[in-house]
């Protein structure tokens, strides 16, 4: 490899600001903030999403999605169930 021309490659902590997760890595990001984890310091890197946060891995999207379904469906049931009933007196 050429010398001077790569960027620092190194052990970060991402840090998940919504769970408070952390792991360490290793990554070329830089950044201002240092953590103390394990009695070592690192680089810390604050991440808005993670795989412990994002609705994708944490399968609070697909819940989402179906309770939209089951809204849907009662909705359109008791349209239905209303007009049998004012049919049949």
């Amino acid at each position: 490899m050429k010398e001077g021309i790569h960027p620092e490659y190194r052990e970060v902590v991402f840090a998940d600001q919504q769970t408070g997760t952390k792991f360490v890595t290793r990554s070329t990001v830089h950044t201002r903030d240092t953590i103390e984890l394990d009695g070592k310091t690192y680089p810390l890197f604050k991440c808005d999403v993670t795989s412990d946060s994002h609705p994708f891995y944490t399968g609070a999207q697909t819940r989402i999605v179906e309770a939209g379904r089951v809204e849907k469906f009662r909705a359109r049931f008791a349209r239905t169930a209303g007009a049998r009933a004012a049919a049949g007196k």
